[in-house]
């Protein structure tokens, strides 16, 4: 009687121990989720080229700029766990194809045909074009006057595209940098006649050097380009954060991110009209 009686007692214990198990581990994961109760308990590691800024930066220790805090706001609204590491853009690309180490990336990437062929990417949320860095007073008024000039910019991105197909393929003076930051740095000690990158940028890097003299040159035929998270191709991702990217832009809390960053409000009449088209084609 008293062996079944102390097998009875051990019994309760392990119930009630796996109970209060139950609880802790519940309110770990809706933690991490933001509060939303979501049922993902995986924690999606998100790679981040932080050269970007405003998009993407480091502050110190801390990773920041517009794409971290949309990227924040989406993740809060699909109730899913992540977390962003820094990482090299080729490194990042590659790393993304292959479905290695990185569920995705958020990095200022460009949605093109070209890529769509070997990605998935998100509904678009961000609208760019590319901008030209030059010094005052180069008389350089077009991309088309960049033709025999020596010009840097990022690898693998629509600048290098662009000015790739404007000054041939194989062109010694069109130098590619693995960051803009070194492509910037390239121009500064007299390496290059200007600098290739998105307005974002650019513009960026006027505001915080007023002393170098530099100036930007629009072009007419640098397209508007949309922004989108980078997956790997037929990622189950996708399906979760497209809802999420939609709702952000739409309920307000897109326009607080974009205010943080750049100070005003967004116009957001061709990212709509993007992302309805991006949504009839799936």
């Amino acid at each position: 009687m008293k062996k079944l009686k102390l097998l009875s007692i051990i019994a309760l214990l392990v119930v009630v121990l796996a109970a209060c198990g139950s609880k802790n581990d519940e309110g770990t994961n809706n933690a991490a989720n933001g509060g939303s109760g979501g049922e993902d308990a995986k924690t999606y590691v998100i790679a981040s080229d932080a050269s970007y800024a405003p998009m993407e930066y480091m502050d110190k220790e801390d990773l920041v700029g517009f794409d971290i805090d949309f990227l924040k706001a989406v993740m809060e609204e699909a109730g899913l766990k992540y977390e962003v590491k820094n990482v090299a853009w080729e490194t990042m690309l590659g790393s993304v194809q292959q479905g290695k180490d990185y569920d995705g990336a958020i990095s200022a990437v460009t949605i093109t045909d070209k890529r769509q062929e070997t990605y998935d990417f998100t509904l678009p949320y961000f609208e760019s074009t590319n901008m030209i860095l030059v010094k005052e007073g180069s008389g350089i008024k077009s991309a088309q006057d960049l033709k025999d000039k020596t010009v840097a910019v990022q690898i693998s991105t629509t600048a290098d595209e662009i000015m790739t197909g404007i000054m041939g393929n194989g062109n010694t003076k069109l130098k590619r940098f693995e960051s803009n930051t070194l492509a910037f740095m390239d121009m500064d000690q007299g390496g290059a006649d200007a600098v290739v990158a998105d307005i974002a940028i650019v513009q960026e890097y006027l505001k915080n050097n007023p002393d170098k003299k530099y100036e930007s040159v629009t072009d007419a035929s640098f397209a508007s380009e949309y922004y989108g998270i980078l997956l790997p191709k037929d990622s189950e991702l996708k399906a979760k954060l497209d809802p999420a990217v939609k709702a952000v832009i739409e309920n307000g809390k897109y326009a607080e991110v974009y205010k943080t960053w750049f100070g005003d409000e967004p116009d957001t009449t061709n990212l709509l009209a993007e992302l309805k088209k991006h949504e009839e084609a799936k």
